[in-house]
């Protein structure tokens, strides 16, 4: 007999049987849990991915809005060019990643092949400009230049052109409107990045991959208002791409209108006055260094007293803006951000820095009477001042005896607020200051007035310059004792005996720190925008306004218009009596003053003038040029880097800004006809039914333009012509120019 069962199959067969069944059966449920849940549980949200899998959009960018001055002409705008693009999405699917196709295309537009490959090729930390920061699934700009027979070649052509387009579209202008360039305050357009888009999904204002956003100026400040809405048309497409039905369509909103309160014909004189005076002082000797002045940088404010409008605001070195629009090539990259560019895309008039030197004595004078000081009361305003074997002359040495406070502003007597910031000094302890809290008048006076903090202007990237007080003296030590411990030397150079007292002692405060201090120098830092702000707010009885560039916002349609209100961030720190003291004295530093002989025969009864100059020290390099100004209407402050006094270097270019804005001529009559903004534009201009803004149009004859005097001439200026409706697109950036006759300091304007 046998052992082996019926079936043939021995127990460790059939436990073997079992145990793959029970495997199968698992694999089975799990298969069928998981079809459930794809085709139950999620089918309907797998479905809609899956439809959308059949959908392609079509974006159809919004027309960015325009940027305007205060009457309308623009100073940004839009014009339809013919725009050669490049996918690097169909470029990339070609065996040699499109190379002979960009090779061709390079021959129909007359550009190098390497010229057009470096603008497709995507920007990263290590590949220099030329190159395209924007996402790299739209289509890449090649040119916004080409002629139409350019793009008939390449539409003719498609086959031989694969991924690229040639189509008209909107381009940003700047239009510079009479040789207004505007440029620091206007910015400047760079195609958005995938991180940006990544961040803004969720925002009201999310982007697209075609949008372009504002890097700087009122482009990137005013950005979500001036971008628009973009369209985007969906369309059902088969497996094959063909197209089976439209799903959804969104039209494109286009961006509202910014009205500024930039005026663009003084913009184009505070340029045009900057430049020159920078160029004037290039040609005077400085005795102190035995070279010419150098005039590396400057920057001017003009700013409506009473509400803190700006005006102009001039920045030089400038650019041009349009170096941007469609990408910008390496040459022109270098030359603005290169390491000999002196950096011209930085605003001067809000990121330039600088120590005040005498223009900064408002501030002294307010704290020396909230000391207790007589505002009328006797001060020696001898030659020179002595502390600890340590001699702080007066400006060339002058004296003028006992004087008041308001002949000391009037007169920039240095040796005045030495002797009061010391006497302040001594009374808080001097070095070791007494128990409790030191009363640091001078100090507090600087805060109080707006110092050491951002203004609050409507552009972006602002600094904030630096009140040098006790606090900020005590972390400035901590994070550098170390490196003046290392290279002082108390017997060494002069840098090296610094080093070596602010290792001991850099964090306390020292007589001649106040004594510097006093007035506007040592380690005080301000910027042209602050001191504006401060002497409209002397003009205007006391208030500090936050300074403003845009006027109102503007919907497309001209349905919606939203007005920029001035806003206050302050009081001076100054009683009306002592205000109108030392109002009568800066109108003396114009009459009678250190500006005297830059506003001999100004109509000071019908326009009274206010001024202060000032010229600051700055160790290695030549003195900085300040000069700062009021009217009723308007303040004007100019500085220039190493240009000199501030009488002697910025004070005819001012005197020539308040000529034409009041249209004052040589002789010191006043001719309306020829005056610019004789008083702040208050009104928005006027808008049509259809949403169109429009500049204003030419006035008279040009026989009567050429006879009228030089400052009014440039009243009636190119901006006039190149003025046109917000809609109306432009056929280029075309400067019109015109030259005009001046007497003495006045050149030809061209």
């Amino acid at each position: 007999m046998t052992n082996i069962p019926e079936t043939g199959r021995t127990p460790r067969v059939q436990t073997r049987l079992i145990v793959i069944q029970i495997l199968v059966l698992s694999l089975l449920g799990t298969l069928g849990g998981r079809l459930w849940y794809l085709q139950i549980r999620e089918g309907q949200e797998y479905a809609k991915e899956a439809s959308g899998n059949h959908v392609q959009q079509v974006v159809q960018p919004a027309v960015r809005g325009s940027i305007l001055d205060a009457r309308g002409v623009p100073v940004a705008d839009n014009e339809t060019r013919l725009v050669v693009s490049a996918s690097r999405t169909e470029l990339l699917k070609m065996a040699d990643d499109g190379k002979a196709v960009l090779t061709k295309l390079a021959g129909v537009l007359g550009m190098k092949p390497k010229e057009v490959m470096d603008k497709v090729r995507l920007c990263d930390a290590k590949t220099p400009q030329p190159c395209w920061n924007g996402s790299p699934y739209q289509p890449i700009p090649v040119t916004d230049e080409a002629t139409p027979r350019q793009a008939l070649q390449i539409r003719e052509r498609s086959e031989d052109f694969p991924g690229i387009t040639a189509e008209p579209q909107a381009v940003r202008r700047y239009a510079a409107p009479g040789g207004a360039n505007t440029a620091q305050v206007l910015g400047y357009l760079s195609p958005v990045t995938d991180e940006e888009i990544t961040q803004a999904q969720d925002t009201s204002s999310p982007y697209l991959r075609s949008d372009q956003v504002g890097r700087s100026g009122l482009e990137r400040e005013y950005d979500k208002e001036l971008r628009g809405k973009a369209g985007v048309t969906r369309y059902e497409v088969d497996n094959l791409g063909r197209v089976i039905g439209e799903a959804e369509a969104d039209a494109a909103q286009p961006g509202s209108n910014l009205v500024t309160s930039i005026d663009s014909r003084v913009q184009r004189v505070a340029e045009f006055e900057l430049n020159e005076a920078m160029k004037t002082a290039r040609k005077e000797f400085d005795d102190n260094t035995g070279e010419n002045y150098k005039a590396d940088s400057g920057a001017v404010v003009v700013m409506e007293a009473k509400t803190g409008r700006v005006v102009a605001m001039a920045s030089n070195p400038s650019y041009d803006p349009n170096a941007w629009v469609g990408g910008i090539s390496a040459k022109d990259y270098t030359r603005l951000t290169g390491k000999s560019s002196n950096y011209p895309l930085l605003n001067r008039a809000i990121q330039g820095q600088a120590a005040p030197g005498s223009i900064f004595k408002v501030v002294s004078t307010a704290a020396a009477v909230e000391a207790g000081y007589d505002f009328d009361g006797n001060y020696d305003c001898s030659s020179s001042y002595s502390v600890g074997g340590q001699v702080f002359k007066n400006f060339e040495s002058q004296s003028y005896g006992p004087i008041g406070l308001g002949r000391a502003l009037e007169v920039s007597c240095d040796t005045v607020f030495y002797g009061l910031a010391h006497n302040e000094w001594k009374k808080d302890g001097g070095i070791n200051p007494k128990k409790g809290e030191p009363k640091d008048y001078f100090f507090k006076a600087a805060h109080q007035f707006g110092l050491g903090k951002e203004t609050g202007i409507d552009l972006p990237n602002e600094v904030t310059g630096r009140v040098p007080d006790r606090q900020w003296k005590e972390s400035y030590w901590k994070a550098n004792k170390d490196g003046w411990c290392k290279t002082g030397n108390k017997d060494g150079s002069y840098v090296e005996k610094i080093a070596y007292e602010n290792c001991l002692e850099g964090n306390k405060m020292r007589a001649g720190d106040e004594i510097n201090y006093s007035i506007g120098q040592g380690d005080t830092l301000v910027t042209p925008i602050q001191m504006a702000t401060i002497y409209s707010a002397i003009s205007n009885g006391g208030t500090l306004y936050d300074p403003t560039v845009g006027k109102a916002i503007i919907s497309a349609d001209g349905k919606d218009v939203s007005a920029i209100k001035p806003q206050s961030h302050g009081k001076l720190p100054v009683s009306g009596q002592t205000l109108a003291k030392m109002d009568d004295a800066l109108a003396g530093v114009a009459t009678r003053g250190t500006a005297a002989w830059r506003f001999g025969g100004w109509p000071q009864d019908e326009i009274p003038m206010h001024a202060k100059t000032g010229t600051a020290e700055v160790y290695g390099k030549q003195t900085t040029s300040w000069f700062a100004t009021y009217t009723k209407d308007y303040s004007i402050v100019m500085t220039i880097s190493q240009g000199g006094t501030g009488s002697g270097a910025s004070g005819p270019a001012v005197r020539n800004i308040y000529d034409a804005l009041y249209g004052v001529s040589d002789d010191g009559e006043i001719n309306k006809k020829n005056a610019l903004l004789p008083t702040p534009q208050s009104s928005l201009p006027k808008i049509k039914t259809d949403g169109s803004i429009t500049a204003p149009k030419i006035k008279g004859d040009p026989a009567k333009e050429q006879q009228a005097s030089q400052k009014g001439k440039d009243a009636l200026d190119d901006a006039e012509q190149a003025a046109a409706t917000v809609q109306t697109p432009s056929t280029g950036n075309r400067d019109t120019r015109r030259r005009r006759r001046r007497k003495g300091s006045r050149r030809m304007l061209t």
